[in-house]
């Protein structure tokens, strides 16, 4: 039986990689997601795990920042659905923690890199199969990129479908997007069997850790409670829109219909050419309504 623990869920996701001792999965993400020509050895926390961030405020977005060796500054955050506003509002925060770098008397070249990610459990382009998205401040003639400024990662976890049996000839990114899906399904001794190495050991601990925990469970339930109630919702007002769609839909084509079969028997009274379907389907409701109002004149204008 597997733990029944998402990793994926905010309370999971931040017990697990937001925890001191987490520091080497926390870095095999990121060198996972970003792929730096150097790899990022040393991450420290800037915001370390904290029951109060759940308790009193269970509706926030609630992120990772971190800083490595050099200074650059990383958000990492879990998206359960793509709001709107979703890549303006991660755009947004990066500037604003590149700008808020600097104090008074501070140089601008002092300003270190800012990473934002986004891990997105929905879809967020639907007509595009690409599934990590790197965005930078690029030149698009020359293609030159204004590096070690503000960059953004969007990484749609949904559009990956790898299975257990591939992992061990995946990228570094599929088996963490493989982990936080679908590690609620294994139990911890599958799990280190499925993913060997300190950093997988440390999250696999922490899960279980969770999963045994009163306060912990407590907290993981309440979020899932949140997320589905939310999806609840979310899915509502989708039907209650689509309901209404009809509705307009329904009534404009009734509205058609009628105009379409007065101004059919205005043109048989005038003596005129009966419009055919295609003919009248191309016109707009303004269109038929203009059409019928010059019938309508010319029929008085005869008598």
């Amino acid at each position: 039986m597997g733990l029944g623990i998402r990793p994926i869920n905010d309370f999971a996701f931040r017990k697990v990689f937001a925890s001191p001792q987490s520091d080497l999965a926390l870095l095999s993400l990121l060198n996972a997601i970003i792929e730096p020509v150097v790899p990022i050895t040393k991450v420290s926390l800037q915001n370390p795990f904290n029951y109060q961030d759940f308790e009193t405020d269970k509706l926030s977005i609630l992120d990772i920042k971190a800083t490595d060796q050099n200074g650059a500054i990383y958000d990492i955050e879990m998206q359960i659905a793509v709001k709107p506003g979703l890549v303006q509002r991660l755009v947004f925060y990066g500037a604003e923690l590149y700008s808020d770098q600097l104090r008074s008397g501070d140089e601008y070249r002092q300003l270190k890199p800012v990473i934002i990610i986004a891990l997105v459990e929905d879809v967020v382009w639907s007509e595009s199969g690409q599934r990590h998205h790197r965005f930078e401040l690029t030149d698009r003639p020359s293609g030159r990129v204004l590096a070690d400024t503000l960059s953004i990662h969007i990484v749609e976890l949904e559009k990956y479908n790898s299975i257990d049996v591939d992992l061990s000839h995946v990228s570094p990114l599929e088996r963490w997007v493989f982990w936080l899906r679908h590690a609620q399904d294994y139990d911890v001794r599958q799990l280190c069997e499925l993913f060997p190495g300190n950093e997988f050991d440390v999250v696999n601990s922490l899960l279980l850790e969770i999963s045994q925990q009163t306060k912990d469970k407590s907290m993981y339930d309440a979020q899932e409670k949140q997320r589905r109630d939310l999806l609840w919702l979310q899915n509502i007002a989708i039907e209650e829109a689509e309901q209404r769609g009809e509705l307009r839909g329904e009534l404009r084509g009734k509205q058609r219909g009628e105009l379409s079969g007065k101004i059919r028997i205005l043109q048989e009274i005038l003596g005129l050419a009966v419009s055919s379907d295609r003919e009248l389907d191309d016109c707009s409701l303004d269109e038929l309504h203009a059409r019928l109002v010059e019938l309508q004149v010319r029929v008085k204008s005869r008598s």
